[in-house]
């Protein structure tokens, strides 16, 4: 008899049954399959509501879609799961995405854990990479040009399509002047079924009955939750949307939270999509001439760079790197930002942000960075807290996702073993880069007083904090010497320190 293969809840496309890349070890073909959902996830920690909702979704879309091969247990917990579905007998598993999970497969004796997949570079060609930099900082930049290399991705020969590597400069461009909306065609939108209310009538009974609770909104889905769905997202996106996309990268729109962005990364994370097939279709696009080499490059980059560096830095680094706060900050979250609660906050960048957050589980790169993050790094929270919160709250949020893009690049908590500089700003780059500030009750150039805006005060503030550390470091250098040009800097200390941990 077949050895049954024991599916994870994130790792539910074809790609995941089967032989691996290259003929590697995998399940058989048709070897039976087991899921388990398992409640006591969230009883551990307080999820989004829209995330929990989706997981689930898309869980049952992918056992309906195996029918009678699948043996779909729900349990309290996965071990109670796995012995209702294969008793102590033989079970398969591909590598899972998180410590915690590997570290319980492998202490099963029956349980025999298969290589990752979903990724572009093996674990092995990583680490080769990682320690042959001889003590060099591992930057993305050089690992992303590796990937490009090995997989001839966006290449003309062995040179870059385009001349350059890196389209990036082409990809910060603010918003047009007087538009509340990019004039692209809408996102993939995927439509409830069966499946759908099933899940939401069990969320409202363990809400009311189990004791389970959730943070946000569960509106109607606005993510897909099978492989169907997916790929008509990712076909819209690379027929209609990837040409407008790489310009306005990096912009904010008050009535735009989407602009061109892809909304693919919770079908990426969720396994539905396979990362080859998304960068392939890119650059399909652009060599017939429907996308624009920085647009196709940009997301690109996004996948095969950014998305293949996160996942490998959280098993290199090692469990130690989730407890690192070379920063020492140690507030804990106010209420109102566990709560998701926008209305209680007046800046309305951060108040719009969160709102999306709320409503539907996500928000794209900049907002996550600048706005989300540049607050919580201004404001001295934990990084760990921080951390949790990202992955709780977003959609596509993973221990694997968030742990180096919050402790590495958002709170800078790593001392900067995965950055060159903190990634904060005063309220002029969000003006620059959105039309979030003009209706503000705060102006972006005001430090102190009641008009100062938050995110410029925090930018001192921080900068003031911490200027022995930062000032030697070349990319903040200039930034730590304005300290000395303000005349107004006891004034706004002594504001910051008044307001405290209150909604700004």
């Amino acid at each position: 008899m077949t050895t049954p293969h024991w599916l994870f809840g994130d790792q539910l496309g074809p790609h995941f049954l089967g032989p691996g890349p290259d003929g590697a070890d995998g399940p058989g073909r048709d070897a039976p399959v087991v899921m388990i959902e398992a409640r006591s996830v969230f009883r551990r920690r307080r999820f989004h509501r829209a995330k929990a909702h989706l997981v689930l979704s898309a869980m049952r879309h992918r056992a309906a879609e195996l029918g009678d091969r699948v043996r779909y247990v729900r349990a309290e917990t996965y071990r109670e799961g796995l012995a209702k579905a294969v008793g102590g007998g033989p079970v398969t598993v591909c590598h899972p995405t998180s410590r915690a999970a590997l570290r319980f497969v492998e202490s099963l004796d029956h349980v025999t854990v298969l290589p990752p997949r979903g990724f572009l570079v093996a674990h092995e060609d990583f680490r080769r990479w990682a320690d042959g930099r001889d003590g060099q900082r591992l930057l993305q930049e050089d690992f992303y040009r590796r990937v490009r290399r090995a997989h001839d991705l966006l290449m003309d020969g062995d040179s870059p399509a385009g001349g350059r590597w890196n389209h990036d400069h082409d990809n910060r461009e603010p918003p047009p002047k007087g538009v509340r909306a990019l004039d692209v065609p809408a996102p993939y939108r995927p439509r409830e079924d069966a499946v759908d209310e099933e899940v939401r009538d069990d969320l409202d009974r363990w809400e009311k009955d189990d004791g389970i609770s959730f943070v946000g909104r569960d509106g109607p889905r606005r993510f897909p939750a099978s492989r169907r769905e997916a790929l008509a997202a990712l076909r819209r996106f690379a027929e209609h949307r990837l040409a407008g996309f790489g310009a306005h990268e990096d912009a904010m729109l008050a009535g735009d939270p989407v602009l061109s962005h892809s909304l693919l990364s919770s079908s990426l994370n969720l396994g539905l999509l396979d990362p080859a097939e998304c960068v392939e279709l890119a650059e399909q696009a652009w060599r017939s001439g429907d996308a624009p080499v920085n647009s196709a490059e940009g997301f690109v980059r996004q996948i095969a760079g950014w998305r293949e560096y996160v996942w490998h830095l959280y098993w290199y680094f090692g469990e130690e790197y989730r407890h690192r706060n070379a920063l020492g900050h140690r507030a804990p979250l106010p209420d109102w930002f566990l709560e998701l609660d926008a209305d209680a906050v007046t800046a309305r960048c951060l108040s719009t942000v969160l709102a999306q957050v709320r409503d539907t589980g996500w928000t794209h790169h900049i907002p996550r960075l600048m706005v989300l993050g540049s607050h919580a790094l201004q404001q001295g929270w934990d990084p760990a807290a921080v951390t949790d919160w990202f992955h709780r709250c977003f959609v596509d949020g993973y221990d694997w996702v968030m742990l180096p893009n919050v402790v590495g690049m958002s709170q800078y908590a790593d001392g900067g073993r995965m950055t060159t500089k903190p990634y904060t700003s005063g309220g002029a780059y969000i003006h620059r880069m959105s039309d979030l500030c003009g209706p503000c009750a705060y102006r972006p150039t005001d430090r102190t007083g009641e008009g100062a805006c938050p995110f410029t005060a925090g930018y001192w503030a921080f900068l003031h904090r911490h200027r022995e550390r930062l000032e030697g470091n070349p990319r903040m250098t200039r930034a730590v010497r304005g300290l000395d040009r303000l005349r107004d800097l006891d004034e706004l200390l002594e504001e910051r320190a008044e307001r405290g941990d209150a909604a700004p």
